[in-house]
């Protein structure tokens, strides 16, 4: 009798201790199912304050060679980079055509000296022009009319002054500097065809060496020489002048 009582008293104090031992670990393992969270979750409650670290520093952003930072700002510079390609590229031709020789202009089928002897000579061939406008109203020459290509002639030995594919209101034009009768002498031939100077500035010419040829350049509605002569800094009358002196 007394060994069923020893066995159930030891069972029942085994029980005790697996009770003791296993509820409070139970009790710690079983709380409310909502009390797990994940970092995801702690994110999307808190985003706000959530900080990361980096050691990544900001990187200039490529503007290619526009120093600008604003889309109006960069496309103000291609505007200015472009005028000024176009200036340049413009400036280079007046340049080209400025310092452009006539040599290339056909002068086979023309004298290249106008007829007669005397120290002053006709600047176009008698009877190939009609005599047009003269000084007066602020006009300072006199307007030769003649077709596109009649050959110019220099009025007097001299030395150019000036010969360009453009100068002011004269267009294409050579301005020649004599000496005559003790006397200084300038004349200047306006409205030549592109191209068609013979001369350049500086070089000495000869009386009646061609020059040109007749054109419509400059301030021009038709074709014609436009003739200036100019003695002891005053203005002449270029048909009186010439009828006077030219042989």
């Amino acid at each position: 009798m007394v060994k069923p009582m020893r066995s159930i008293v030891i069972f029942g104090a085994v029980g005790a201790l697996v009770a003791a031992v296993a509820l409070p670990a139970y009790a710690a393992s079983s709380g409310p199912v909502d009390a797990a969270t994940t970092l995801q979750q702690v994110a999307v409650d808190d985003a706000q304050s959530l900080v990361v670290a980096s050691a990544a520093t900001a990187s200039p952003l490529d503007r290619s060679t526009y120093g600008a930072t604003t889309p109006e700002e960069i496309a103000t510079k291609k505007a200015e980079e472009a005028a000024k390609a176009r200036a340049a590229a413009t400036a280079a031709a007046a340049a080209a055509s400025s310092g452009a020789s006539s040599r290339s202009f056909d002068v086979g089928n023309y004298a290249l000296v106008s007829p007669g002897s005397g120290e002053v000579r006709y600047p176009l061939p008698r009877g190939s022009y009609t005599q047009g406008r003269t000084i007066g109203g602020g006009h300072n020459g006199a307007d030769m009319l003649a077709p596109q290509g009649t050959p110019i002639y220099a009025a007097a030995a001299g030395v150019v002054r000036a010969s360009a594919e453009s100068i002011g209101g004269y267009g294409v034009a050579v301005m020649i500097d004599s000496v005559i009768g003790g006397q200084s002498v300038g004349t200047t031939y306006g409205h030549m065809t592109y191209g068609s100077r013979q001369v350049q500035a500086g070089q000495t010419v000869s009386a009646g060496q061609l020059i040109g040829f007749v054109g419509s350049t400059g301030r021009s509605t038709a074709n014609h020489l436009h003739f200036e002569v100019w003695v002891n800094g005053g203005l002449y009358e270029p048909y009186g002048w010439l009828a006077a002196n030219a042989g």
